[in-house]
């Protein structure tokens, strides 16, 4: 499944469709939206080896968690297609960039855009922190850390059994704090796990403010190298740079992939809120103008009529 756009136009999608649900909304996750655009777009629009999607375009309501007596449960990873030996797996590994992935299904064509409309409703599985139900999503990864881990294991299973498709993990680099995440990349390199690969998005920021303000983490790329993994650091906004990024040699390791990204990216009326971007609930209705005046100017829109 192929979309014929070009993924510099569906990251241009992906901002506007989570600018306008923000503005409507009176906040949300803009900032993710600013740095991780173009990474979620290259995945889905150009790197991933997907199926068509098995689930519904419109989001059915939560139907429940896993139990006998719920046979037909499922999870969110129908909409990346089904799960077949050849055709590659993604992880959301950061659940609250829900928002943002939602979009990018919505740009790519696998999810309907009425689906956003349930965002953060009772009873809806489009939850704002996504859960293994939510749309595009596999398993809960609402806690930091797992996302790698989990798909890890799930790699070096898909090894054994010799399927041919890779398994993904889009990130965040708050993860680098969690022993979690490094556990994962020793693993994967003692046991030669080279089919999981991982992009993260490196903005230098995290819900409490500038990452080095909540835990210094040093060199992050000369850690992944001494941790066993290939490791190759770019500007995350650079779509050639990713291209050639995801060609680097990684026989036997993990291959991780360092997106250097700017948090108002496109957006720059957000840098008035640096550092405290993670969530942006506007502070008066003339705040709010203001933002949907300038972030519309931005991304070639109109501002976003939210009165009605």
């Amino acid at each position: 499944m192929r979309n014929e756009r070009s993924t510099e136009d569906v990251a241009l999608g992906i901002r506007r469709r989570v600018f306008e649900h923000c503005i409507r909304n009176n906040g949300g996750y803009l900032s993710q939206a600013c740095s991780a655009a173009e990474q979620l777009a290259w995945l889905y629009n150009e790197e991933l080896n997907l199926g068509a999607p098995t689930l519904p375009m419109i989001p059915k309501s939560f139907e429940g968690v896993p139990s006998p007596n719920n046979p037909d449960y499922h999870t969110g990873a129908g909409y990346n297609g089904p799960a077949s030996p050849e055709l590659d797996r993604l992880f959301i590994a950061p659940a609250h960039y829900a928002l943002v992935a939602y979009a990018t299904l919505i740009e790519v064509g696998r999810m309907a855009p009425e689906g956003l409309e349930m965002f953060n409703k009772d009873g809806s599985s489009v939850e704002m922190i996504g859960a293994e139900h939510s749309p595009g999503m596999e398993v809960h990864n609402g806690t930091l850390g797992i996302g790698l881990s989990t798909a890890s294991g799930l790699a070096y299973g898909r090894r054994l059994r010799g399927d041919a498709g890779r398994t993904w993990v889009f990130m965040s680099d708050g993860e680098v704090q969690e022993g979690q995440t490094w556990e994962a990349v020793q693993a994967c390199a003692h046991h030669g796990i080279d089919n999981v690969l991982a992009i993260m998005d490196v903005n230098d920021q995290q819900c409490d403010g500038a990452m080095s303000s909540v835990m210094e983490v040093g060199d992050i790329r000369t850690k992944f190298l001494n941790f066993g993994a290939a490791c190759v650091e770019i500007d995350g906004h650079d779509l050639t740079a990713m291209r050639d990024a995801v060609n680097e040699p990684h026989t036997g390791k993990p291959l991780i992939i360092l997106a250097r990204t700017n948090p108002y990216h496109t957006m720059p009326v957000l840098e008035e809120r640096f550092p405290r971007l993670h969530y942006v609930r506007f502070k008066s209705d003339d705040e709010r103008s203001r933002f949907n005046t300038s972030i519309a100017a931005n991304l070639g829109v109109d501002p976003i009529d939210y009165a009605h």
